[in-house]
This record gives structure tokens, C-alpha cells and sequence, in this order.
């Protein structure tokens, strides 16, 4: 795949901004280009959250010229059509009020248009989503979009590996997702995920 294809990441308000942080972290460690847009109430979150802010990371990554951000009411943005090509999207952490908007077909902001847009064009889809337990509404929903080819990307724990920390969790997943959107990585090989 074309390495100046950008890659969407939504970011909604649901816990595990730190998911958040280190998949945008990676793609632009791997040069891949990052589009990003986040919820009113991911920003909330990821102040509870993080140890530093939302505006410190945002400013931080605008220094990579491989990074644009959009607010979530910019619905003139590029990624709110169709003819503006990426590689497809992944929402992380994914609320489940998101979820549910999507497997409606509601595109009432930026982060829902842009995923609207992905699934219209046949583009990768990565949902991570964040509650638990899932009540039968959120697993029909979760349902609806992987019938739709969304990958449904639940944070889980590797045992196997034996992981030590939470950094370790986080680290596997965004390595899952990188795989997901054919990025090689430069994990440690206990670390790496392969696809078959």
C-alpha cells in the first residue's frame, strides 16, 4: 500500500486515551500520515486520564509533517468525502454511543461521517471498543458493523505472553491495529502479532 496514504484515527470518549495516543505514536514513527479527530467528550477523558494534555500531544504531533487534525464539526473536511483517498480508519478507543450511531448510519459529526465514508468506499475499518460487560444492544450493534466489515478490536490482554504492565497490553493491541492496516512493525518479536 501506498505509504503517503493517510490513515484516520477517531478518537471518542470512551476510556484508554493512552490506546489513542500510542497508535497515532506509531503510524507517525512508521511515516504512515495520520488524520485525526476527536470527540468533545474523548478531550474530557483524556484529561482524566493522561498525564499530559490533549493540547501538549496535539501540538506535538502538528510538528509531524505527516499529521493533519480536523475538529469534529468540520464536516467540510477532506475525509468527510469519498473521493479523498485513505487507507481506512480506526476509532480508539470506540464508545459505544458510536458504535450505536454507526450501526445506525448516523454521520451527525466529523468522526461519524469519516467512518460513514470508509464503509460506503470498502475501506478498513477498525473499531476498539471500550465497555464491559456488553449488554445484548452493544453486541448487536458490534454485530451490525462486522457484518458490515468492520474488525472488531476488543483491548484484550495477551496471557500468553505473560504480559507485565499496562504499557504492554497497549503496546500489543496497536500492534494488532498496525497489522491490521499492513504497517510493519518495530516491536520486539514477543511483542509482534502475525497475521495468517
Amino acid at each position: 500500500m501506498d505509504n503517503q496514504m493517510p490513515v484516520i484515527v477517531g478518537v471518542t470518549g470512551a476510556s484508554g486515551s493512552v490506546l489513542a495516543k500510542c497508535t497515532i505514536d506509531r503510524f507517525l514513527e512508521c511515516n504512515i500520515p495520520v488524520i485525526l479527530t476527536v470527540s468533545s467528550a474523548a478531550r474530557i477523558v483524556w484529561e482524566k486520564e493522561m498525564d499530559s494534555s490533549f493540547g501538549e500531544e496535539l501540538e506535538k504531533w502538528s510538528s509531524n509533517k505527516n499529521f493533519k487534525f480536523y475538529q469534529i464539526g468540520e464536516l467540510a473536511a477532506p475525509i468527510a468525502s469519498g473521493t479523498f483517498a485513505t487507507r481506512g480508519m480506526v476509532i480508539v478507543p470506540a464508545s459505544m454511543s458510536t458504535v450505536a450511531a454507526l450501526s445506525q448510519g448516523l454521520s451527525d459529526n466529523l468522526l461519524r461521517r469519516a467512518a460513514d465514508v470508509c464503509f460506503k468506499e470498502k475501506r478498513t475499518v477498525v473499531m476498539v471498543p471500550r465497555e464491559t460487560p456488553l449488554h445484548a444492544i452493544h453486541l448487536r450493534n458490534l454485530s451490525d458493523l462486522a457484518m458490515m466489515g468492520t474488525t472488531i478490536l476488543p483491548p484484550n490482554p495477551a496471557f500468553y505472553l505473560f504480559q507485565n504492565s499496562i504499557n504492554d497490553i497497549v503496546e500489543f493491541v496497536v500492534e494488532r491495529i498496525m497489522v491490521l492496516f499492513d504497517v510493519k512493525s518495530e516491536l520486539p518479536e514477543k511483542m509482534q502479532y502475525k497475521k495468517d
